[in-house]
C-alpha cells in the first residue's frame, strides 16, 4: 500500500509540478505527517525531490527527472484498459488523440501487464450513451473549444427558453463541461454564467483575448452551480392526498425523503403530504399518470388544470 502511495505522490509531482504538503495529503487522502515521511523516504531512495519554504513554496522534482509506468499494479492496469472514449470527447474531436495516448501508455507497460489488455476488454465494456436519446448536433463546439483554450473572447447568440427572443453577448469563455455527454460553456459576463453549447445559434471569436481570474476553479464552480440548479429545480410545492393502497409505493416514485411525511403504521386512511416539482406543467404531467391514487388539493391552478385534462381524456375516450 505504501509503495503505491509513494508512486502516486511521485506521479503527482511529475505531472503537476510544485505542490504543498496540504495539497498532497488531500489528493492521497492521508495526513500531512504521512506526506512528510513519504517525502523523506523518496529522498533517501535517491529521487531528486526538494522543498521550498514560504507561502508560495512546496515540493518539486528536478525538471530532468522522469519515472516510468513499471510501478503500475494489476488493479491499476485493469482500470486503465477499461477506459473507453466518451461520446463527449469524440464530439470535441480529441478521440484519435486519446486513442494514441492510450496506445503509448500500453506500450510503456511491462510485457506481463500488456497481456492483460485483451482479457480486460473482453470482460468489461463501458457504454456511456443513455437509452433512447438521439445524438444532438453541436455545430459550434470546436469554435468554443478553441476560444476557451486560447482565452479569446467570443460573440455568442442564443434564444431565451420559452421566448422567441434572440440575445447576443460578447463573453469571456472560461471552460467547457460535459455533463452526461452534454456540453456546457462556462463564461463570464457580469458574473459567471452557463450556457448549453448545443443551444448556441452562433459563436464567433473576436480578435481580443482576456485575462482569466486567477482564483477561478472550474470544478468548484460547476459543482456549486449544479447544487444551486438542483435546489431551484423543485420550487413548485404541491399539496396532495394519497390513497391508502398507494402510500407504501410513494418512496419508489418520489424518493425515500417522502418517508419523513409518513407516519409509520398501517395505511388504512388517506394521508396529506407535500410533493415538490419544477413547475405546474411538470407536476401535472407526473401526477396524471397516477390516476385516482393521488388527489391534488393545492395549488388551485394545478387542480383545475388536472380536472381540465381529465375531462378532455374522458370526452375523447367516451366518444
Amino acid at each position: 500500500m505504501r509503495a503505491d502511495r509513494l508512486l502516486s505522490l511521485l506521479m503527482l509531482l511529475q505531472t503537476r509540478g510544485r505542490m504543498t504538503a496540504v495539497s498532497l495529503s488531500q489528493e492521497l487522502e492521508v495526513s500531512e505527517r504521512t506526506i512528510y515521511r513519504d517525502i523523506n523516504a523518496l529522498s533517501a531512495a535517491g529521487v531528486p525531490i526538494y522543498g521550498e519554504p514560504g507561502r508560495e513554496g512546496g515540493y518539486s522534482l528536478l525538471d530532468s527527472y522522469r519515472t516510468s509506468l513499471t510501478g503500475l499494479n494489476e488493479g491499476e492496469v485493469r482500470a486503465l484498459f477499461m477506459m473507453q472514449i466518451p461520446d463527449a470527447l469524440a464530439q470535441l474531436g480529441v478521440g484519435q488523440e486519446l486513442k494514441a495516448a492510450m496506445l503509448k501508455l500500453t506500450a510503456a507497460l511491462p510485457a506481463a501487464r500488456r497481456a492483460d489488455e485483451e482479457k480486460v476488454r473482453q470482460r468489461f465494456y463501458l457504454d456511456s450513451t443513455p437509452w433512447n436519446v438521439g445524438e444532438t448536433a453541436v455545430p459550434h463546439l470546436q469554435t468554443v473549444h478553441q476560444a476557451v483554450w486560447q482565452s479569446q473572447k467570443l460573440q455568442i447568440s442564443f434564444r431565451l427558453p420559452y421566448h422567441n427572443i434572440e440575445l447576443q453577448h460578447l463573453v469571456e469563455p472560461y471552460g467547457l463541461v460535459a455533463k452526461a455527454s452534454t456540453w456546457y460553456l462556462v463564461y463570464r459576463r457580469d458574473g459567471f454564467r452557463v450556457q448549453r453549447v448545443a443551444d448556441l445559434l452562433a459563436a464567433q471569436p473576436v480578435d481580443e483575448t482576456f485575462e482569466r481570474q486567477a482564483d477561478f476553479d472550474l470544478a468548484a464552480f460547476w459543482q456549486d452551480w449544479c447544487a444551486r440548479q438542483e435546489a431551484n429545480r423543485c420550487l413548485y410545492p404541491v399539496t396532495v392526498r394519497i390513497a391508502p393502497h398507494f402510500i407504501a409505493e410513494l418512496p419508489y416514485h418520489f424518493g425515500k425523503e417522502v418517508n419523513q411525511q409518513i407516519t409509520p403504521g398501517s395505511f388504512t386512511d388517506w394521508i396529506t403530504i407535500t410533493l415538490n416539482f419544477a413547475s405546474l406543467a411538470a407536476a401535472r404531467s407526473r401526477l396524471l399518470g397516477f390516476g385516482g391514487a393521488i388527489e391534488v388539493l393545492e395549488p388551485r391552478a394545478l387542480r383545475t388544470s388536472i380536472q381540465d385534462y381529465a375531462a378532455q381524456i374522458m370526452a375523447l375516450y367516451s366518444a
